[in-house]
């Protein structure tokens, strides 16, 4: 005979399917609320220190009810009389049992009052909302990255709610394109930028200037990059105005850029429409950096170009008439063009790189002269070669100076002796001065600085990286001398100096 505990309940399980159904959701969480409601609508019976568990057969609806009391050893600290017995208490009913098991007592079925059904009710309908909550958020999850349509609902100062079907996300005012205007019941196209789990429910971020929405809007509009025989290699935009995009393929018989603009331009304006008028240049990408610079300069001409890896700086020489093309309006063609690449890039007329290698080399020049004991043309003959320093003449294989063209074996020897000298002597002198002036170790570590800048600093009183780090850049290249150190690598010792500051806030 069944107790009536245990008593077959079709319509519970009729109640979980119906709602799993309803609210789109699993019919477990459904059963997990019914199986919470009962479980406190037992404890506010038999007193809510009690660990009292229901469990609802997933097959017949039967309901059981028990009370747990976990075993503890006897030499433990019992923290819950209610909930926990010593071991040899436990034995009283069971004498097989062991540490970490538990005595359940059964307990008879509850007769549900209003109250009880209520509070059953409120559960049930929290575990669904939270269950809802869940899917969504799963749901919404696996869509970062995509692009996706929804409806202005509300239009605010700092945001947008956009209604996107079965929850609502938010387009915040930093996402949207300058000057873009948007009312209630406009469509609109965003980029799913995130997803956070909040109580409230899933927080859908929303946006329009990322790079990755141009990227995925073209993915949408050119069939060979959603098939991936063309690949997005990177993406810089200033939104609303201007973006740059960088484009291959492997495949030969296919123009990746021309595949991108579509026969009379009809792909890129599809997305110049969706950008609000953003102007897009397309520039095949290159493994050579100088290449691909000089496409990502586009539409200006380039006649030279130096890179700097150590410094992660590309210097570009155009004419000067291409100077304001290069630079674009308030710098942002070369803004761009350094995003898309991911280093600095320096734009110079032919006329300013002339004067500024004539400067370089007068001031290397001079030091050549004054170091080595040696006239012009020999100091020109060692820049002429790579030498920019005398470090590099006292520290070079013999060799290299030797084959120098009007050089011989004993004008190689002559020169790296006297190299390797005024070293010796520079690196004695500095080491006396650095004690007597107080030149910090730590300063003195920072790249970018020899021992002749770290002498200059010190006689102006900069003896240590604070010191350094108050400098503004024009006062750190006034204090070395003009021609010494260039504007970015002035700024790079500077925030090498500062770096401490930001490591201890």
């Amino acid at each position: 005979m069944q107790t009536q505990e245990n008593m077959p309940r079709p319509e519970i399980v009729m109640v979980a399917d119906t709602v799993a159904r309803e609210k789109n959701i699993d019919k477990e969480d459904v059963f997990q609320a019914m199986e919470i409601a009962i479980q406190k609508s037992a404890r506010s019976k038999y007193g809510s220190e009690h660990d009292i568990r229901a469990h609802i057969d997933r097959k017949n609806g039967a309901i059981s009810l028990a009370r747990y009391r976990e075993v503890i050893a006897d030499d433990a600290e019992k923290e819950n009389e209610t909930t926990q017995l010593f071991l040899d208490e436990a034995q009283a009913y069971d004498e097989n049992i062991k540490v970490g098991e538990f005595i359940i007592d059964a307990l008879p079925p509850i007769d549900f009052g209003r109250i009880a059904a209520q509070t059953a009710k409120q559960v049930i309908v929290q575990k669904v909302r939270d269950a809802e909550r869940n899917k969504q958020f799963e749901e919404y999850k696996e869509k970062i990255g995509t692009i996706i349509n929804g409806t202005v609902k509300r239009v605010e100062f700092n945001s947008i709610t956009v209604d996107i079907g079965k929850t609502e996300a938010v387009l915040r005012r930093e996402e949207i394109i300058p000057r873009e205007k948007f009312k209630v019941g406009d469509r609109i196209r965003a980029y799913v930028l995130d997803v956070r789990r909040e109580n409230k429910g899933p927080q859908i971020f929303l946006s329009r200037t990322c790079p990755e929405f141009l990227a995925k809007l073209f993915t949408s509009e050119v069939p060979e990059i959603y098939d991936g025989i063309i690949q997005i290699m990177g993406v810089a935009r200033d939104p609303g105005s201007k973006a740059k995009i960088a484009v291959k393929t492997d495949d030969v018989t296919i123009d990746a850029v021309g595949s991108c603009v579509g026969l009379r331009g009809i792909r890129v304006q599809a997305v110049m429409n969706e950008l609000q008028g953003e102007r897009i240049d397309i520039v095949p990408y290159s493994e050579d950096k100088a290449q691909y610079m000089v496409s990502a300069l586009s539409p200006s001409e380039v006649t030279k170009v130096v890179i700097d890896e150590e410094n992660n700086r590309i210097e570009a020489v155009v004419p000067q008439e291409q100077f304001s093309m290069a630079i674009g309006r308030r710098g942002q063609n070369v803004r761009l063009a350094s995003l898309l690449l991911g280093c600095d890039i320096d734009v110079l007329t032919e006329e300013q790189e002339q004067e500024r290698r004539s400067n370089e080399n007068k001031v290397r020049s001079q030091r050549f002269m004054e170091a080595l004991d040696v006239d012009e043309m020999i100091a020109h003959l060692l820049i002429a070669e790579g030498f920019s320093n005398v470090d590099e003449v006292a520290m070079v294989d013999l060799s290299e100076l030797s084959e120098i063209e009007g050089f011989d074996e004993e004008v190689a020897q002559e020169l790296q002796n006297r190299a390797q000298e005024y070293v010796e002597n520079r690196n004695k002198e500095f080491e006396k001065k650095s004690k007597s002036l107080g030149i910090d170790e730590k300063l003195q570590a920072i790249e970018g600085l020899d021992k002749d800048m770290l002498l200059a600093l010190a006689n102006a009183n900069i003896r240590n990286i604070d010191d350094l780090g108050d400098l503004a850049t024009d006062e750190l290249i006034e204090i070395l001398g003009e021609d010494t150190l260039s504007v970015k690598e002035a700024e790079k010792v500077i925030m090498a100096a500062r770096a401490h500051w930001f490591e201890e806030e």
